[in-house]
């Protein structure tokens, strides 16, 4: 299967998104509450749906969700528009909480507060489930310090501005056979409200008590002075891109997509471990998964990558006319069933969810508009 240019099509999507934003009740209704799409919930049935929906939230999933979005529309339910603004993870909790949208995305997980507010708000209990592991790489301007080994405290120290050259001791030892430059390190970090921070920053706080102490985990940070700030991902590929020294944290599809140098991290085990797919899903196989699908990636050891995270979805249990609803659950089974779906987050080195999961998950994205 042809890989289909994401950037552009982010571009396009967007600017159409930015003016048909509509509220998640705001769909017009056309007659096809008992249909599914093929490839969907009842696979092959052969029923059309048409309609259109809106998403926003998490830059990390969205090189993959313009291609499933893509591939949906254009073989499986070409009567289904679908427009995802790539605008960060806090950015789609709130327009989820707001219902401005028929879905939302984030890298991290609904709290019992963010739950609570949804259902005060819509009347009925929010839907999240998750839908794609994914890792979160420390990226380089530079292609010649590709494989470049890190720790979990050298990364801190970075982004604390404790570690300012890469010629710095510390990074010499734990490479004593690469020729580090001497060259002034830019740190780079998301400046909007972001789900890839949570997960970074997340890992650093369970890793490092320095960075606890001083800088906790959440979707923003307060940091350190001299580091660089960039709009999603996209806008941290650029400044690391754009800057000599440049070095941060993006979705590992970003830095394949740009052939960006990257790092290997050591892990619990002591590993240093590059960031593919396959170290991706054998760190999502660490995960302890509860029932209510509230769960971070941590402590990974053995193969496994150690900056790995989730992308979760966000729907009501009810206050969807039903041809959104049907379309919302067709377009996620979809994505959760299907082998063109999972072929395409593999080429662009994200993680499917593994069997038993998936079977979770499905029987979860039912639970979409089943109260009303």
């Amino acid at each position: 299967m042809a890989m289909r240019n994401w950037r552009a099509k982010t571009a396009a999507i967007a600017a159409v998104s930015a003016l048909a934003l509509v509220s998640a009740c705001g769909s017009d209704d056309n007659g096809n509450d008992d249909g599914k799409g093929n490839g969907g919930g009842d696979a092959g049935d052969g029923t059309t749906l048409s309609g259109s929906l809106t998403g926003a939230g998490a830059t990390f999933p969205n090189p993959l969700f313009q291609e499933w979005i893509a591939e949906y529309s254009e073989n499986v339910q070409p009567g289904v528009t679908i427009n995802y603004q790539s605008i960060g993870s806090g950015g789609g909790v709130e327009q989820f909480l707001g219902e401005t949208v028929d879905f939302g995305s984030s890298e991290e997980y609904l709290d019992d507060e963010e739950l609570g507010i949804a259902s005060d708000g819509r009347g009925c209990e929010a839907v999240q489930f998750p839908v794609v592991f994914g890792s979160v790489v420390i990226a380089f301007n530079d292609p010649a310090l590709d494989g470049m080994v890190l720790t979990s405290e050298a990364i801190a120290k970075i982004y604390d501005r404790e570690i300012t050259n890469y010629s710095d001791d510390e990074l010499r030892e734990l490479n004593p056979d690469m020729d580090l430059p001497d060259q002034e390190i830019l740190p780079v970090h998301r400046s909007d409200g972001s789900g890839t921070t949570f997960v970074f920053s997340h890992y650093l706080n369970t890793e490092v008590p320095a960075w606890a102490e001083k800088y906790g985990e959440g979707k923003e940070i307060e940091w350190a002075e001299g580091t660089l700030g960039g709009d999603g991902n996209e806008g941290v590929s650029q400044n690391i891109a754009q800057n000599p020294g440049g070095l941060g944290y993006v979705n590992q599809s970003y830095a394949l997509e740009l052939g960006m140098a990257t790092a290997h991290v050591v892990n619990s085990d002591g590993n240093a471990v590059e960031p593919t797919l396959e170290a991706t899903t054998a760190a999502s196989e660490e995960a302890e998964i509860p029932e209510n699908f509230q769960f971070t990636i941590d402590g990974i050891g053995g193969d496994g990558y150690p900056i790995s995270g989730t992308n979760w979805i966000f729907t009501y249990a009810c206050g969807y006319e039903d041809n959104t609803a049907e379309i919302l659950k067709d377009f996620w089974t979809w994505a959760m069933s299907s082998d063109e779906a999972d072929e395409l987050a593999t080429e662009l080195g994200y993680a499917p969810l593994g069997p038993d999961l998936k079977e979770r998950v499905l029987e979860q994205i039912e639970r979409t508009n089943n109260e009303g």
